[in-house]
Formats: structure tokens, sequence, C-alpha cells
């Protein structure tokens, strides 16, 4: 038996892709063409394709920035770029290169080189399946590819498949409750329900019939009986969200429940036997609320069996143009047609923002954005933010650096009399270094 063939996403014109399609399909590739980013993402869904080809010859300012916002949302891909050589002097192409690519290519192509490369990104993409494993079944909405996100997936996968309770420690707006959802999802009671909890939004008076359920007459409005959360999630999971919310004389049920097992109705005194088990989230403080007399540490011990704490936004940075893509797409009914995505500055304005209130404070800035914005490309002043003298003063260093050294490879070929490996040896790089150099300058110098 013959083994699967590699595929892989070309995005470009027909003339531009047709020739390195016909040779990657003659080397034995699976090859998906697309004339248009919509076609490519629905490509990338439908076949799990680990490698793209951009062919995109000439790229300005805008397509660039399209360019942009589509790569990040696909970053688990590994990519190639082939561009002009005009288009390697523009900025913001190159930015795009650094920013996404695993290598690019200057047209013409040496279809030779793309084919190698190809290769090497298909196995690079291979070995970063292997060493970010997502969960078995759901990932319950949770996006992110940083180091961070990745370890907290590796621990909820180990969680998810035990039984003991799970006290998730977070900031608000951190993403608990999509991991509490995750690790219920890919647990063996993920076939069971699922009951989320907010200890503080129920009724102080109403909380421990919510909880536990009461019988017909045991209080004023008891007309009936009533199964509480706990019963109805029999067989599943409870997530019991700001966990220290929770008033002091139902913490006390609330580790009888986890000592025992059972719980009692309002108005009973039969014990029903329930097969939950709790997850339990916090963005306090707890082991401060027990010093205070706030929280019961017997409970305290007994939620914090298996422990998981999830970073706050600003410490995975990384995920933070995946993110703001994902809400993009997600409701991207909300937009007017003409809005294409994030411009450069606005991604660089969200870099660099603390986010204090995390994952939920993104997706609301986004979504509002989405909706305001008057340009085809959302700007720092759509999302509330403003861009940091320290990156445009990084955007004006780049840029300087940049044009010094492209004048100093067009000063070394003209004194060489255009001669490559004379100017290399005055330059102190090697041939190969400055042939590249020269293609990301967009300088060219004639054979023969």
């Amino acid at each position: 038996m013959g083994t699967a063939k590699k595929k892989i996403l070309c995005i470009g014109t027909s003339a531009l892709t047709s020739p390195i399609a016909e040779r990657l399909r003659a080397s034995d590739w699976d090859v998906h063409r697309a004339n248009d980013l919509r076609s490519a993402h629905r490509l990338i869904v439908e076949h799990g394709l680990r490698v793209g080809l951009l062919v995109m010859g000439d790229v300005d300012e805008p397509r660039c920035a399209e360019l942009d916002t589509f790569l990040g949302a696909h970053a688990q891909l590994e990519w190639v770029g082939c561009f002009d050589a005009d288009s390697l002097a523009r900025p913001c192409c190159r930015d795009l290169i650094l920013a996404h690519l695993f290598d690019h290519h200057t047209l013409p192509l040496d279809i030779a080189r793309v084919l190698s490369c190809v290769g090497h990104a298909h196995g690079r993409a291979a070995l970063r399946e292997l060493s970010t494993p997502e969960l078995d079944r759901a990932d319950a909405g949770i996006v992110g590819q940083s180091a961070a996100i990745v370890n907290l997936m590796r621990q909820a996968r180990r969680i998810a498949h035990a039984s003991a309770p799970v006290l998730i420690h977070g900031e608000s707006g951190s993403g608990k409750e999509l991991f509490a959802h995750a690790i219920h999802l890919n647990s063996p009671r993920a076939s069971g329900p699922y009951v989320p909890i907010n200890c503080g939004a129920i009724q102080p008076a109403l909380i421990q019939s919510e909880l536990f359920g009461h019988e017909r007459g045991s209080f004023t409005g008891a007309v009936s009986e009533k199964r509480g959360f706990f019963e109805a999630a029999d067989g599943g999971t409870v997530f019991l969200d700001e966990i220290g919310d929770l008033p002091l004389d139902l913490q006390v049920n609330l580790l009888r429940f986890l000592q025992e097992g059972t719980i009692t109705r309002v108005g009973s005194t039969r014990e029903v036997r329930l097969d939950v088990r709790i997850v339990a989230a916090t963005n306090v403080d707890l082991e401060k609320a027990v010093a205070a007399g706030r929280f019961r540490q017997d409970l305290y011990y007994r939620l914090n069996v298996l422990p998981l704490h999830v970073v706050p936004l600003r410490d995975r940075r990384e995920d933070i143009r995946l993110l703001a893509e994902h809400v993009f797409r997600t409701y991207s009914a909300e937009k007017r047609p003409s809005l294409k995505g994030f411009s450069r500055s606005a991604l660089q304005a969200m870099d660099a923002y603390n986010w204090p209130g995390n994952v939920r404070e993104l997706i609301n800035r986004v979504r509002a954005a989405m909706i305001t914005a008057e340009r085809n490309l959302i700007m720092p002043s759509d999302l509330g933010l403003k861009m940091p003298q320290d990156v445009q003063l990084i955007n004006v260093l780049d840029e300087a650096r940049l044009q010094a050294e492209r004048s100093a490879i067009r000063s070394s070929l003209q004194q060489s009399g255009r001669n490559v490996a004379l100017s290399a040896r005055q330059l102190g790089v090697s041939r190969m270094t400055l042939y590249r150099l020269m293609a990301k300058h967009g300088i060219h110098v004639p054979n023969g």
C-alpha cells in the first residue's frame, strides 16, 4: 500500500499557479487551488491542509493587509510566498514575509527550488502537529497557538480523563469557562449533561433551591417539586463559575456533596445520590479568602485537587492577532461588506495593548470596531486604542535600517562594476546572502 499524498494549497491566479501546480502533481502532491482567500479558507477547513503556497506576483499595501489577516487566521499552516521584485521592495510585503512565511521566492520561479522548499515546509508542519497535541474531541472554542495556550490545552487533556474536582484560576475574561467546557467535552462524561452555574448571579435567597432543588410547599412559592442544577447534571459535569461568591452556608452543602456524593433538596430529609463531577473557577485568591474567613479551608482543599491556571492575554501575546481574526470571522454578519480586516497599525496597537479585560475585552472591542469602522480596514481608533510611540519609532527605525541596507548594496555593486562576488566580499557576506538581500530589495544584476 502506497503512502498518502502530501497535500498543498496553491493560492493565486491560474496564470501564476498553473506551472507550479503541474510540477507539484507530477511530484505526487495532492494540489488544491484557490483564486481568492475566501475559497482558500474553505479548502483549508474542508481538507485539513498543512502547507500553503502563495503565488501573488505584485502586492500593494491593502493587499498585504488582507493577506496579513488571512495568514494570521491560518497560522497552523506553513506558508511559502512567491512575489515579484517590486513587491519585495515594499515594507508591507517584507513585514508580511517576516511575520507569517516559512520561506519566500522571487518571480519568475525556480520551480525545483520551490518544490524543495514546500517539501521542507511539509516536514516542519508535521513536526508542529506532533509537538502541539490538541484536545481529543473538541476545543470548546479555545483559540491560540502560543506556548502558554498549548501547555494549557495539554494540561486540560490530561485533567479531562480524571474524575477528581478541578479548580480553574484566572483573571476575569481570560477564558476559564472555555477550559471548563473543554474538560467536559474531552472526558468520559462528554455524552452526559454539562451544567454551568454562575454562583454570583443567583439571588442569595434562591441559591440553595437552584443548586439542590426543593420539595413542594417547602417555602412560599414552591408550588411543585423541582430538580436543582446538580440533579440535572447527573452523569455529567457541573461548572461552578466564580465559586468564591458562594455563601458560607452553601459551602457546607457543597462540601458534603464532595465528601458523600449526595444532596438533599430544600424541605426534604431524603438524600439523593448523584454522579456529578465538579469543575469550579475563580478570579479571586481563595487562599486569601480562606485567611479572611470568607471561604472554608476544607472546601478549598476538596476543590483544589486538580488546579489549572489560565494565563491572562498579556502573557500570550502571540495569540492576539489570531483571536482578533477569529472574532472578525465569527461576527462577520455584523460588519459592512466593504470592511476587509485589520490595518497593520491596528494589529500593532493590539499587540502593544495590555488587555486588562483579557479575551472578553478583545471580543468586545473588535465587535464594536466592526460596526463603527468607516474605512475598508479597521484602524486603532476604531478599537479605541492608540498607536504607542515606541511602536511608531520602531517602524521609523526599521525603515531607516532597510534604506541604509539598500543604499549600501547599490553603492557596493556600482563600485564593483556590478560584480556580485566582489561586492559580497566588500560587504562581508556570502554571495548567496547578497543574492537574497538583492532579491529582498528588488535589486537586479543583468546576466552575462
